[in-house]
This record gives structure tokens, sequence and C-alpha cells, in this order.
């Protein structure tokens, strides 16, 4: 099944990359992977690409490389399927590295839950199971800015971009006999459209888990703290969560402290925040509170009772008996979300719609035994 790993190559050239991308772009497949670094910063800093085409690998240094155009081109390229496990942080760091996304993308983590494995299965368990390979763990935390990068450190990830081509050649055959090809290249293309969304900084408090809890006057110096935490993050490439804690917005935007003292016993107030910026922190709440009510955010929705949990599990229930026929497993099928979405189109005494959040194969294949079951629970429950 697998081969000797050989030695890979090192790209580090403008000229060579453009070489080999070149020839990537004649085949019908590359294997894709990244070696990153994202402890303080809002951004990824890419340490490492791999690129496995089934025979060979190669690990192209992104300290050294300038012109990505020649890479960004083989991602785009739609007769070249790309290859990744896993892969919405490696999506980041594409896009960041060089403007561009892989597709069409095929994602063995979701391949193998087409094909009735474990949802959301690890790389190496999937290894250990398709190609029976252990593979090491050591490297996995280890410092991919460093440079000379370790015989150990090039060896694993020559390693992974291989052993992910070896993956998609007993993964796609199977996909393909399933009839499941297109369903899978569709979940990954929404995967690659939903990683090019960039948050907008004046929504950023819809993103807040207890901002349903807070009144429109509350939800104003909410939304304020949040863009700026949005911005600033961007702009200075520093964590949100180093910025300004998460768990810190809803009870600022509450208890409104009107001195440093105050904003130091809010929770989970670092006290790094509070020297760096806690005079802009009470400038901005003062700014939140200054706008006039009609002004303000509308009240959030809030989360569905528990009542609602009876109608979810039916539904659920549409979704299971479709995965086991397929062969499939079952959380592929409906998402906690999109349910929810369904609910909220008439709950509690209907009628039921369907949501934009069910779209594709899945609107096609339950969309009508979904609504027939809301409905109907609608009618016995009055």
């Amino acid at each position: 099944m697998t081969s000797p790993l050989a030695e890979p190559l090192m790209i580090d050239q403008d000229a060579t990359l453009a070489s080999y991308c070149a020839h990537w772009q004649q085949l019908p497949y590359v294997a894709l992977d990244t070696e990153f670094v994202r402890t303080e910063t809002f951004f990824p800093i890419a340490g490492l690409i791999q690129v496995g085409d089934g025979e060979h690998s190669f690990l192209i240094d992104p300290l050294e490389i300038n012109d990505w155009r020649p890479f960004a081109e083989l991602l785009t390229n739609p007769s070249v399927v790309k290859v990744l496990h896993a892969c919405s942080e490696d999506l980041e760091v594409f896009r960041n590295l060089c403007g561009a996304v892989p597709a069409p993308l095929f994602d063995t983590q979701i391949a193998a839950a087409y094909l009735g494995m474990d949802f959301s299965m690890g790389y190496s368990r999937l290894v250990q199971q398709i190609l029976d390979i252990e593979l090491p763990k050591e490297e996995t935390r280890s410092d991919w800015l460093q440079r000379p990068l370790t015989k150990a450190q090039i060896t694993y990830a020559a390693g992974d971009a291989q052993h992910l081509a070896e993956l998609y050649q007993v993964l796609a055959p199977r996909i393909e006999a399933a009839g499941l090809t297109d369903w899978l290249l569709a979940d990954a293309a929404d995967q690659v459209a939903s990683s090019n969304l960039v948050q907008d900084p004046e929504t950023a408090y819809l993103q807040i888990k207890q901002a349903w809890r807070l009144k429109p006057a509350e939800l104003a110096i909410l939304q304020v703290l949040c863009e700026w935490r949005e911005r600033e993050s961007r702009e200075r490439n520093q964590a949100r969560n180093r910025l300004l804690r998460e768990k810190s917005l809803c009870p600022l935007a509450q208890r409104q402290p009107d001195s440093l003292s105050a904003l130091s016993s809010i929770e989970d107030m670092h006290p790094r925040t509070v020297r760096q910026h806690g005079n802009t922190i009470l400038e901005l709440i003062r700014e939140g509170a200054r706008r006039p009510r009609e002004e303000c955010p509308e009240r959030l929705e809030e989360p569905l009772p528990p009542a609602a949990n009876k109608l979810i599990k039916a539904m659920r229930q549409v979704g299971q008996r479709h995965a086991e026929r397929l062969g499939m497993a079952q959380e592929l099928m409906l998402k906690k979300k999109v349910l929810e979405a369904l609910i909220r189109t008439g709950y509690p005494q209907g009628p039921y719609s369907l949501p934009d959040e069910l779209t594709g194969w899945r609107r096609e294949l339950m969309g009508a035994e979904l609504l027939a079951v809301a409905n109907n629970f609608a009618e016995a429950s009055a």
C-alpha cells in the first residue's frame, strides 16, 4: 500500500516553486498540508507548506518564497483536485499567504464520514485505520518557524504529504463507487466559500454567545466594543482574546464601568488589557451608552426552549434514517444550526418552511420529509 519515504525536496526559491507548480498543474490531484504558528496572532503564520503527488513529497519554505502567484494558480486550477484533511485552518493559511484557497477540494476527513467511519476523524487515526501506519506525535507542537528545521520535523512533514496522497488513492475510488463524489465536493465547496467570508466588524457582536441576554442599550455598547476589537485585532495582527477577552464583553456592556479600577473588577479582565487599552475601552463604553434608543440594535433571538428538543430529535431521526441507508456517518446529515433555523420558521404552532441554511443535496433529499415531520408535530401539539 505505502512506499518508503523518499528524501523530500525543499523548495525555497521563487523560480523552483514556479517550475514545480507548472508540473503539478498537469496532475489529476495534489495533496496539501500546512504547518503554522498561531498563539498570539490574529492571522496564522505559515512555517511550512507540504505538497504530495503520490510519489514524492515537497516542502515549500514560506519564509523564503516571495512570489506566490504560480502556487495560487495551482490552488484555483479546476482540473487539479486538492486533497486536504480537516482543512479549515489550512484554508486560512493559504488565503493569507497567497490570496487563494484550494478548489476543487477533497477533504479526507469528510470522505471518511461519507464512508461510514467516525465523524471528525483525526488524521493520525485515519492513517492508522486506512494505511495501517502509526504516525509519530513528537513534532505536532514543535516550532515550525525555527530555521534550520530539524531532521525529525522534515521527516514528519514529508510523511504527512505522502500519507495524505495515499489516503486519497484509497478513499476517492470508494467515494466514486458509492456515487457520493458530487455530494462530497459540494460540501467541500461550501467549506471553501465559508472560509472566504470575512467578519464584518459592525456585526461581530452577533458572534458573542451570551449577547441574546442583553437589552438594546447594552447591545449598543457590546456592538461598539466588538467592532473595535475586530478592527484592532486585524490591524495589530493580535489574537482577539489577547486584546480583550470574550468573557469580559457582556459584563462590560451590562455593568458599564466608568473607571480603571471598576474596569479591573470585570470578569476575566486581564491586567494587561487594562494597562494598554483601559482608557480606550472606557471611552467606547461611553460612546455606546450615548447612542439614541432608536439606533440601538434590536434584542437577539433567545435560544429555543427545551420543549423544542422533541421536535429537533424527531427531525434528526429523518437524517439518521437516510445516513443508515447510505452508510454514512449520521452527523453528516443535519447540523443543529440547520434544524434550529427550520424550527424558527414556525415554532411552536407552525406552519414551517425550509430555511436558507438547508441547501444542496440535503434539501433535495430530505426537505419535504423534514417539513412534513415539523408540521405534523405542530398539529399533534395543538
